[in-house]
């Protein structure tokens, strides 16, 4: 089982002092069976007034930190040590019924299951639509896991990854349109395509940790060198499945689980607010790095609320 060290810093700058909001990070990976957080290490500078975490509706760890200093500066570092345990989705045993799209869900999992099935986006010309219904057979049913393995590895082959540093995220019919994109956005066509074919999707952001080349496997991913962002989708029998169009990756396999929404707008590594005159903001860094193995944390001055597993 390897364990994987995952390094997270982003810093704002600003052209004088300014005052700082709240601000709400999804840093802190999630525990399961297949990923176990060992440490996790946050710093903020200037250090918060206050810091404390909630779950929000969807289990998700939040950090939340409140200031009443000014700076012109502020750098969130966090560092994270995790076992992870890959599965490829093709292993995952579904039930008899659902190898085969159309299915339906049981009426026990339905009214968990069914805002996760609902489209949240428009698709006035249904170009999404038609494009999702282009992996289905016409010569016979169309086996499940076949489908989202084609769609997945469809958006890796044939649409070109680019990096956006502005927020927001394109609707999924401008990325049929476009041909390229980023992660969250090959992740939201993705999300609301599985879900014009009745199937529930979740969406979801974290780590992708890149080897490299490794034996049989490919080079190195796309996307890495922030956060990510990829899909879930539920199976009965095999429960939430993970699929990352951006790289083609079928199962959890290289990536890190931190949050998981309906929406993207749920699942924002880190947002706030500060106050001062419009173009004192002088931009904002992201570094990610992903690596295997790594030395325990050494201790840091005690920052209760901020540091432990």
């Amino acid at each position: 089982m390897p364990i994987l060290t995952v390094r997270h810093v982003t810093t704002y700058r600003y052209r004088q002092p300014v005052s700082f909001g709240e601000h709400r990070m999804m840093l802190r990976p999630r525990a399961g069976h297949d990923q176990r957080l060992l440490e996790a290490r946050i710093a903020i500078l200037p250090e918060p007034a206050d810091f404390w975490w909630v779950h929000d509706v969807f289990g998700n760890s939040v950090g939340v930190a409140r200031f009443d200093t000014r700076a012109r500066e502020l750098r969130f570092d966090s560092t994270m040590r995790l076992e992870h345990s890959p599965v490829e989705a093709l292993d995952y045993r579904l039930e008899e019924y659902a190898r085969s799209l159309p299915f339906s869900y049981s009426s026990e999992d339905m009214p968990d299951l069914a805002r996760s099935i609902e489209r949240h986006v428009p698709d006035p010309d249904r170009a999404v639509d038609r494009w999702a219904r282009g992996f289905m057979r016409r010569d016979g049913p169309t086996g499940t896991l076949e489908l989202l393995e084609a769609m997945t590895r469809a958006v890796k082959r044939d649409f070109t990854y680019i990096a956006r540093s502005v927020r927001g995220i394109q609707e999924p019919w401008h990325t049929l349109e476009m041909g390229s994109g980023t992660c969250r956005d090959f992740a939201l066509l993705m999300m609301e395509a599985v879900r014009s074919l009745g199937l529930a999707a979740r969406f979801v952001s974290g780590y992708l940790y890149s080897p490299g080349m490794q034996g049989e496997r490919e080079g190195s991913h796309v996307g890495g060198g922030s956060t990510h962002a990829w899909v879930r989708v539920y199976l009965p029998g095999a429960g939430w499945v993970e699929f990352d169009p951006t790289n083609g990756i079928l199962g959890n396999r290289d990536l890190i689980r931190v949050a998981v929404a309906r929406e993207p707008s749920q699942a924002v590594p880190l947002h706030g607010r500060w106050k001062g005159f419009p173009d004192d903001a002088l931009g904002m860094e992201v570094s990610v790095e992903v690596t295997e193995g790594g030395d325990p944390m050494p201790e840091a001055r005690p920052l209760s609320a901020m540091s432990g597993a």
